[in-house]
């Protein structure tokens, strides 16, 4: 399989968990605000998601480009990646229909860590089925987002644990601030 067709898979799967979530979005039922804010922790859960499945979407479009070969550890662990991934229409759903409640909060927070973890092992994988010298090796360098993000991950599920889920939302949406900058180690070693 060429690379642009691991891509190409990659890019429906997150196009389709994107579709999915928004049309678990509940309309409201009366037009007046009251109803429109009563559908807010939904409405937000979703614009959170929607921001790390575009991360995670330009994030692997960039990591891809760097990279010449791949081989069948790669599909693998892409697809591990995209279990994880197709997991975040569910826990969204959930955690904002129950209003950023203890558990919910904790399984989003878990999801994510997990899909962290797995983008890692890809990473991983590609380097190995391009060498220790490859672009993408080159380019993710010290990779400081990389290692901080799983840190942040278990702080807001301990904290959604201990019934402070403001602060693991807090957290979340941090963690997607840090990765909406954006990174460029891929790009300027493509263009080198």
């Amino acid at each position: 399989m060429s690379k642009s067709r691991l891509e190409t898979f990659s890019d429906g799967v997150i196009a389709i968990l994107i579709t999915i979530m928004v049309l678990e979005l509940t309309v409201p039922h009366d037009a007046t605000w009251p109803a429109l804010g009563a559908e807010l922790p939904a409405l937000l859960t979703y614009l959170l998601s929607f921001v790390y499945l575009a991360i995670y979407w330009n994030n692997h479009h960039h990591m891809l480009h760097a990279i010449e070969r791949i081989d069948g550890s790669v599909l693998w662990a892409n697809l591990h990646l995209l279990f994880w991934l197709s997991l975040v229409p569910f826990v969204t759903a959930w955690m904002g229909q129950n209003h950023f409640r203890a558990a919910p909060t904790t399984a989003y927070g878990a999801v994510l860590l997990l899909a962290a973890i797995a983008y890692y092992l890809l990473q991983q994988r590609l380097i190995v089925a391009n060498g220790p010298d490859s672009r993408l090796r080159r380019a993710l360098g010290p990779d400081l987002k990389g290692r901080a993000s799983p840190l942040l991950y278990l702080t807001a599920i301990v904290s959604a644990l201990l019934g402070a889920r403001w602060p693991a939302y807090a957290i979340y949406v941090a963690v997607a601030l840090m990765w909406v900058v954006p990174d460029r180690r891929i790009e300027s070693t493509l263009a080198d």
